[in-house]
């Protein structure tokens, strides 16, 4: 139900994959090796989720470091484990700057900032 084929506003249908008759899974996701499609990154040095604003609730159960203003101990975590450095209140600054947080006509997310951070 989370798919923009059901609900407006959801995840884009086109970027996923039927994963048994009632669910579906983001492409890519399902088998090794697993890289969701709406993931630009280049892990280790940036990434970010293309489709943010929409990503499904799988995604949204693990909150980036201060992203709503609390640490996230798994997100913690799963940047130390690709040696980067844990988020900050700080990296989340650009966004006091860039009121328009919300994806395009198209659907685009906001351009990230120059070192973009990265979740989960």
């Amino acid at each position: 139900m989370e798919s923009d084929e059901f609900t407006e506003g959801g995840v884009p249908a086109g970027l996923t994959e039927k994963l048994d008759a009632h669910r579906l899974c983001m492409r890519g996701t399902y088998a090794p090796p697993i890289r969701c499609v709406a993931l630009d990154a280049d892990i280790g040095r940036y990434s970010r989720c293309t489709i943010h604003p929409r990503r499904p609730s799988v995604c949204r159960e693990v909150d980036a470091s201060w992203e709503f203003g609390a640490p996230s101990p798994q997100c913690d975590k799963a940047r130390q484990a690709y040696g980067l450095p844990v988020l900050t209140p700080d990296d989340w600054r650009w966004r006091e700057a860039d009121n328009d947080d919300h994806p395009d006509d198209s659907g685009n997310s906001p351009s990230p900032p120059a070192v973009p951070p990265v979740a989960a």
